[in-house]
């Protein structure tokens, strides 16, 4: 198995920093920090997610330049989050680099089996492990408490490369680190749970440059009409909407629904369906039976 390194690039982060110097008095970020600080150095996996900022950030604090946070940019990354992280580290002072990962060019990744992620963060891993040889430094991901129980295959990539979890090793929850987040003054604090743009696609369905581009400018258009939390699962020819619950009825009126449907078909859709039970996780391997529009 081959990866090839790509193109890094380094962001300048002179604004000066928004955060709180003086923590929150939370044992759990105490214990956070003092980890951090443990480790002499990191290279922090950062997607611009509420886990990851949060990570970066408390790094920052307890390491300095010593904390660099790296995200990894592909056609499956997301142009929201990717704009998120680059605002963050700009606007927190963060020092961060931007690097080019290639997981397209692998053909395990793209048959797209049920492990797929694992091959994504293979490939994160193999690049982020070889920029923390060079700097004598840990790398270190924003996985935390809650996720222990979750079928995460890209845990299987984090072990084999000796990856740390210092949110997990600290107990910090989803919510934990939510108000943690607030609190610093990230805006990443109240974001919607997010991944990558490949998870739209049905397992041992093809992972392709354009499928991507077409969920992601579909995605686009439906935030462009004000709703926050949004997926559009990828059948090739056929789209289907999930919407956050507490946005669906606005979803499922009949102008927004035909707004909804005019837009993906207008991206190259020749089928639109929104899901009247809304979004939800791992609903890819459910049956279609659904609101026809």
């Amino acid at each position: 198995m081959t990866t090839t390194m790509r193109t890094t690039t380094k962001t300048t982060t002179t604004a000066r920093p928004r955060t709180r110097e003086a923590g929150t008095n939370s044992p759990k970020e105490a214990a956070l920090l003092d980890t951090l600080a443990s480790l002499g150095s990191v290279v922090v996996a950062y997607s611009g997610g509420v886990d990851s900022a949060y990570l970066a950030l408390t790094a920052s604090r307890a390491l300095g330049p010593r904390a660099v946070a790296v995200t990894a940019d592909s056609p499956s990354y997301p142009d929201h989050h990717r704009r998120l992280a680059l605002d963050i580290a700009r606007d927190f002072g963060l020092q961060h680099e931007i690097i080019q990962t290639g997981e397209l060019s692998r053909p395990d990744y793209r048959a797209n089996p049920e492990n797929r992620c694992y091959f994504c963060k293979h490939e994160l891993y193999t690049h982020l492990s070889r920029m923390a040889a060079a700097r004598g430094a840990v790398v270190v991901d924003g996985n935390n408490a809650d996720d222990r129980g979750d079928y995460r295959p890209g845990r299987q990539a984090a072990r084999e490369f000796g990856v740390r979890s210092p949110l997990d090793e600290a107990e910090l929850s989803k919510a934990e680190i939510r108000e943690l987040s607030r609190l610093a003054g990230l805006p990443t604090w109240d974001e919607p749970a997010s991944a990558c743009l490949s998870s739209r696609i049905p397992y041992h369905s093809e992972v392709t440059g354009e499928k991507l581009r077409m969920i992601e400018r579909a995605e686009q258009a439906i935030a462009a009409m004000g709703f926050r939390v949004r997926r559009v699962r990828h059948f090739d020819g056929h789209a289907r909407v999930e919407i956050g619950k507490d946005e669906l009825d606005r979803a499922l009126e009949p102008g927004m629904a035909a707004s909804i449907v005019r837009e993906l078909k207008g991206i190259g859709y020749a089928d639109v369906v929104i899901d009247p039970r809304g979004y939800r996780t791992g609903s890819l391997n459910e049956g279609l039976r659904l609101r026809v529009f």
